[in-house]
């Protein structure tokens, strides 16, 4: 299957040309207002209507366009050049804001998916059964989804017992998630996700059944140990979750020493690979330069 029908970028604009450019270290995609403003528009000049556009919702307060960063682009011409972007957020709020006809259909998915996350705050298990129908379509069978969904129950018990030892912000578990990481498998999440090829996509989701067991262990060995000592605060708690990863690593290495290859592996689920080509951001005030990767 094409990756770019897997996109919901480009499904959302029908498969119509939308230049996207993948940000490997925020992980997170920008898009091209020119192009979301060409096709929605009808305007044989999105680049006027954009910056008239962009006038208006400025002298209504609207923050959008402290938020658009540029990237130089590949035009049909074939030359680069300057172009606003911003991230999927700020796509929707400019869709919102343009009155046209094509529009309407985007406003109108927009207007449900708002619908649907209601009705769950009503009934929860109106996202539970999303979630299990999105991982049949995925191809994942009943087994592996009574196991994830298991496995999603525990990790909630470990940030249950983080947040009792004095865990608060979600940076704090994003960083004893990684020294969870680093000490089983010698990479952090983000590191992990890269080695086998994911942007958007889970981790666990694309992790064979031995690598998903040694994140089990190591998670459950941390939760154990962080409830029995009690630890308080980001330091205290790193150093049980490193003794958490290391119960991992120990397993990982008699598995590695009698299996003779490494069980941490670059397979995933993709049925496709990404293409790398190195751009550069600049913010607003042009004093930053991000280095940015663009799908094709």
């Amino acid at each position: 299957m094409n990756q770019d029908n897997l996109h919901l970028i480009n499904k959302i604009f029908n498969n119509e040309t939308i230049r996207t450019v993948w940000d490997k270290d925020d992980e997170k995609y920008y898009i091209s207002i020119i192009d979301i403003v060409g096709i929605l528009s009808g305007s044989k000049r999105p680049r006027k209507y954009w910056s008239d556009l962009k006038k208006q919702l400025l002298e209504e307060g609207n923050e959008v366009s402290e938020k658009i960063g540029q990237l130089k682009l590949k035009a049909q011409d074939g030359k680069y050049r300057m172009t606003d972007v911003c991230d999927v957020e700020e796509m929707f709020r400019i869709i919102e804001s343009i009155p046209s006809k094509k529009a309407e259909p985007i406003k109108q998915w927009l207007a449900r998916l708002g619908k649907e996350r209601i009705d769950e705050t009503f009934d929860p298990s109106i996202a539970l059964q999303r979630a299990i129908d999105l991982y049949r379509t995925k191809g994942y069978d009943e087994e592996w989804i009574a196991k994830r969904i298991k496995t999603i129950q525990e990790r909630k018990k470990l940030t249950d017992v983080w947040k009792e030892n004095g865990i608060e912000s979600n940076i704090e578990y994003a960083i004893l998630t990684n020294e969870i990481y680093k000490e089983w498998s010698g990479m952090t999440a983000k590191e992990y996700k890269q080695y086998k090829g994911l942007r958007k996509e889970s981790l666990r989701d694309n992790m064979d059944n031995i690598e998903l067991i040694l994140t089990d262990l190591s998670e459950e060995a941390t939760k154990r140990i962080a409830a029995k000592q009690r630890p308080l605060g980001l330091n205290e708690n790193i150093k049980v979750a490193k003794m958490g990863g290391h119960a991992a690593k120990v397993a990982r290495e008699d598995i590695e020493k009698n299996l003779g290859e490494s069980v941490v592996t670059k397979d995933n689920r993709l049925n496709y690979k990404y293409i790398e080509e190195t751009h550069q951001i600049l913010n607003k005030d042009n004093t930053k330069k991000i280095a940015k990767n663009k799908k094709k």
